[in-house]
């Protein structure tokens, strides 16, 4: 079950699974998540991990922003409020990083934007993104360890790394308390 105030996303993940005219088991074949967890998702019976939506939103050709936020409208205010309630939330599979969208979905082709939470000796790990493609990663509280390619950085608090994500890269908590940071994604 979703966190009480968790947007549900399967029923994104079934507007874009029937969009694209696939059944259950089209996209499972496709993504290698099983029929019955999609049926769940989709039922809002089951939250996904960070790793089955990103195995989701690649097998649908859409970016994972897109899938979790559906189709942002074309009106807009002036001033546009998000609340939290409706940032969506991802967690990886162990629970120690979290991961909060701060970027809207129609912009996911300029910038990704997130807010990251870890939990000592939480990690994300990222396969390579798309050629180009650099991470800015600002530390606000704790320090995180920055691998990218063959390199290694710490970052301490308040200090920014930028580096390639068109490698495989990795960030992670090695310290004793929690850590948080701001990353950007930009081509």
């Amino acid at each position: 079950m979703s966190e009480a105030g968790s947007p549900q996303i399967g029923p994104f993940i079934q507007a874009f699974r029937k969009r694209q005219s696939l059944t259950l088991d089209d996209l499972a074949k496709m993504s290698g998540v099983s029929r019955s967890m999609l049926s769940q998702i989709e039922r809002g019976q089951a939250n996904p991990s960070l790793a089955t939506v990103w195995s989701l939103a690649s097998a649908l050709r859409v970016d994972i922003s897109e899938l979790i936020s559906g189709h942002a409208s074309d009106l807009r205010a002036k001033i546009e409020v998000a609340s939290a309630s409706f940032t969506p939330e991802i967690k990886t599979d162990d629970g120690l990083c979290t991961l909060r969208i701060l970027s809207p979905p129609d912009h996911a082709e300029l910038y990704e934007w997130y807010d990251l939470i870890f939990q000592p000796q939480g990690s994300l790990e990222s396969q390579p993104h798309a050629k180009g493609m650099r991470e800015h990663l600002t530390v606000l509280e704790g320090s995180l360890e920055v691998t990218a390619g063959d390199d290694v950085v710490e970052v301490p608090e308040g200090a920014t790394a930028r580096y390639s994500a068109d490698v495989p890269h990795t960030i992670r908590n090695t310290g004793p308390g929690p850590a948080r940071a701001l990353l950007v994604m930009k081509s």
